[in-house]
C-alpha cells in the first residue's frame, strides 16, 4: 500500500510517503506554520518517493492538538483527495505519533507527551514506555504547569514540541508525518472524510459582537 501521512499540528510540517512492498518512507519537513505550502509540500515528497497522486492509496492525518488552522488543512485536503480518488482515511491524535517517537528515541518510563494549549494551560497524556511497548496510563487532559512539573519532580519524564520552553528538564518531540504512515501501515478500519475533526478539549464559545453605534 502507498500511504500519504499529513502532520500539521504544529509549527514544524511534515509529509511521508510510505510505500509499505518495498518498506521506503520519504518525508519532506518544513518550518514556519501558516506560511508552509501544504500542496507544494505534498507534491515534493510524493517526488521524492517516485509515486504519483493517483497512487495513493491512503492518507492519515495528525488531528493534534496543536495548530487548529493547520489539523483543519489537513483533514481539508485529505477530505479532498477522498471525494476525488476514494482513497482509506485515517485520524491520529499527535500523542500517538509522539509516543511511538519516544520510544524510538529511547525516551522510556513514565512519559508525559505535553503540548501548549494556551491560555496557561497544556494538553498532557502519560504512558508506559519501553523498548517494546507503551502502555497508556492516563488520557489526553489539561493540565497546569505546576501540575506537571510536580510530575517532574516525582521523576516522570515530559517530552513535547515545546517542552524545553516550559520546562528545563524536558524533551523536545515535534510530532513527524514519518511516524504517522508508520502508524497507518498496521491500521484496517478506516473512516469516511466528514468524521475526521480536531482535537480540541475546550468547549467551542463564540461572543457576540456588539450592535454597530451611530455616529
Amino acid at each position: 500500500m502507498k500511504i500519504l501521512a499529513l502532520e500539521f499540528s504544529c509549527d514544524e510540517r511534515s509529509v511521508a510517503v510510505l510505500d509499505t512492498v518495498h518498506g521506503e518512507t520519504r518525508e519532506m519537513v518544513e518550518s514556519g506554520g501558516r506560511s508552509v505550502k501544504a500542496i507544494s509540500l505534498i507534491d515534493a515528497a510524493l517526488q521524492q518517493a517516485r509515486i504519483e497522486r493517483e497512487e495513493i492509496e491512503s492518507i492519515a492525518v495528525g488531528l493534534g492538538p496543536g495548530s487548529y488552522t493547520g489539523i483543519r488543512a489537513a483533514i481539508a485536503i485529505a477530505q479532498g483527495w477522498q471525494l476525488a480518488r476514494d482513497v482509506k482515511l485515517l485520524g491520529f491524535g499527535a500523542c500517538a505519533a509522539l509516543v511511538a517517537q519516544a520510544k524510538v528515541a529511547g525516551i522510556h518510563g513514565t512519559v508525559n507527551i505535553v503540548i501548549d494549549a494556551q491560555r496557561g494551560e497544556f494538553y498532557v497524556a502519560t504512558f508506559c514506555v519501553s523498548n517494546s511497548d507503551a502502555r497508556e496510563l492516563a488520557p489526553l487532559r489539561l493540565a497546569t504547569r505546576p501540575e506537571i512539573q510536580a510530575r517532574i519532580e516525582a521523576g516522570e519524564v515530559v517530552a513535547g514540541p515545546d517542552a524545553t520552553r516550559w520546562f528545563s528538564s524536558g524533551r523536545v518531540l515535534i510530532p513527524r508525518a514519518a511516524a504517522l504512515a508508520e502508524l497507518a501501515a498496521s491500521q484496517t478500519e478506516f473512516v469516511a472524510g466528514e468524521t475526521l475533526e480536531p482535537i480540541y478539549l475546550r468547549e467551542t464559545s463564540f461572543v457576540k459582537a456588539p450592535a454597530p453605534r451611530l455616529v
